[in-house]
């Protein structure tokens, strides 16, 4: 069995019900399938603006999706092909990333302290789901295939722009300086917005944040991350495309609870299942 062959076979095994998890595989009308359903939710649910010819196309579309894998929730009784999909995940390794040039968090970000690890880094994005499967099954298959994934390619780090809704950083004080006071990254794998683009989230004094409503005012993606050990990267990013305030998220896998790393270890079937 060869090495993906492994990977695809841990991802099967991973249901809910009718919904499965699987990778593309570089199969033209599942990335596209993914793409139509980022067009859905990011420029037509919500508020981002489209080029010319991805409101032509209908499709989110940029050059990194032909060096990503894309993680896919299907659900079966849609059918087998593009029609099943339901949910998405663009991850990118550093293989990836070089075929590529660069990761995409680089726009946005000095990410030196995260490429200069020596190990497995992982990015993750432009994650999205149907809006009629917004359930916490969904959310759940979807961390299990990454956890799949990650265990499989043994990754150390998971990094990546997670975004608020809108782009005045005012209006998001409470959150952004709840994110700066009690999850900034150690300053050793600590991204930091480009100079251009920094976007100062320290806008409240921390004696002044209650902790509870802080994190009850982080997008859900976010408090995910945040349950799975994560930290925040120095500094907010406005993103007039998608018309988000932007933050860095990084993970390590070796600090994921171990609610979450048995519990995916086991359904994954792979990795050793210690902390």
């Amino acid at each position: 069995m060869s090495d993906k062959d492994r990977l695809n076979a841990a991802l099967a095994q991973l249901t809910s019900n009718n919904l499965g998890i699987r990778l593309a595989d570089g199969d033209p009308a599942l990335i596209e399938a993914s793409q139509a359903l980022r067009y859905r939710v990011f420029y037509e649910e919500m508020t981002a603006k489209p080029s010319a010819e991805m409101a032509a196309t209908k499709r989110d579309f940029d050059d990194f999706d032909a060096v990503a894998d894309h993680l896919l929730v299907v659900d079966r009784d849609r059918g087998d092909g593009p029609e099943s999909v339901v949910g998405t995940y663009r991850l990118v390794r550093r293989e990836a990333a070089a075929k590529h040039g660069r990761f995409y968090s680089v726009d946005e970000y000095d990410i030196s302290a995260i490429e200069g690890r020596p190990g497995e880094v992982l990015e993750l994005g432009r994650s999205c789901v149907d809006e009629a499967y917004r359930t916490r099954h969904v959310m759940e298959l979807l961390w299990r295939g990454i956890a799949a994934y990650v265990f499989h390619y043994d990754i150390e780090l998971m990094f990546g722009c997670a975004s608020f809704p809108g782009t005045d950083p005012e209006a998001l004080a409470l959150p952004l300086s709840y994110l700066y006071h009690f999850h900034l990254a150690p300053e050793e794998k600590r991204p930091v917005a480009l100079p251009e683009r920094y976007i100062d989230m320290n806008r409240m004094e921390k004696d002044t944040i209650e902790p509870r409503k802080g994190l009850a005012a982080v997008p859900p993606l976010i408090k995910g991350y945040l349950r799975l050990g994560g930290y925040i990267g120095d500094g907010a990013v406005v993103d007039p495309q998608f018309d988000t305030t932007d933050v860095c998220i990084v993970v390590e896998t070796g600090m994921v609870t171990d609610r979450y790393y048995k519990h995916y270890s086991r359904k994954a079937g792979e990795g050793s299942g210690e902390d």
